[in-house]
């Protein structure tokens, strides 16, 4: 495999539906208020919580030692290093709670159909190689798209500007970007880079559909609801 396969993956017309989601737009030009804040940080809870799971799942199913090495680096980040209270959702919930976000909605929501299907496509995606490695490098390419426009949200509605939950991500995602593409440097043949993109594309997908959801639950719909259907 040669880095042209990495970049048919973001070139994808999917990626780039999602990427361009009116949810992202909205973060900086809408009228927003601390309400439609919480609808979106206690639904991101969902796979944020799954998300070591997943790559916990991945590096069980990975056959080669250097993909499971770099997806265990990903996995030693999210999870604190063995330190607990370094852990990302930990991090989330102190990070929320000091913006004023009530720590039993954070985490105690019900999510909406939308979230469900996301973290049960995570489940599925960790099943297979190939599968896996597509959601992994779906999630990394994506992953500061989302926070940034979770933290310009958190900003924008509570003024607070210093969220330590965004500061870790921005300060790792180049890690974990790096490593998603350390995953796809073995040999593929044409079939297993097909089932990679399509698990990637599945990936983006169900993104796009948790956007849509949060722009109309938020009343950020305009022109959301067509997006990746």
């Amino acid at each position: 495999m040669t880095t042209s396969f990495a970049d048919r993956l973001a070139e994808s017309p999917v990626y780039r539906t999602f990427r361009d989601h009116p949810f992202f737009a909205a973060v900086d030009s809408a009228d927003l208020d601390k309400r439609q804040a919480g609808i979106l940080i206690e639904q991101w809870w969902h796979p944020l919580h799954y998300f070591p799971t997943f790559l916990a799942r991945c590096v069980a199913v990975l056959p080669d030692i250097a993909s499971k090495s770099a997806v265990t680096k990903i996995l030693n980040q999210e999870a604190g290093g063995g330190v607990v209270a370094r852990a990302h959702e930990v991090i989330y919930v102190e990070s929320m709670d000091r913006c004023g976000f009530d720590r039993a909605a954070v985490t105690g929501t019900a999510p909406y159909q939308e979230t469900a299907d996301l973290v049960e496509g995570y489940r599925r995606g960790s099943e297979e190689r190939e599968s896996a490695l597509g959601f992994i490098f779906a999630t990394e390419t994506t992953d500061l798209l989302m926070v940034s426009s979770i933290g310009r949200m958190i900003e924008r509605t509570t003024g607070v500007s210093d969220n330590e939950w965004v500061t870790i991500h921005v300060s790792q995602e180049p890690d974990h970007v790096e490593e998603a593409n350390h995953t796809l440097l073995a040999d593929f043949t044409a079939d297993q880079e097909a089932e990679v993109v399509e698990a990637a594309e599945e990936m983006w997908r169900l993104w796009t559909r948790f956007f849509d959801r949060l722009a109309v639950e938020s009343g950020i719909e305009s022109g959301a609801q067509a997006v990746g259907s």
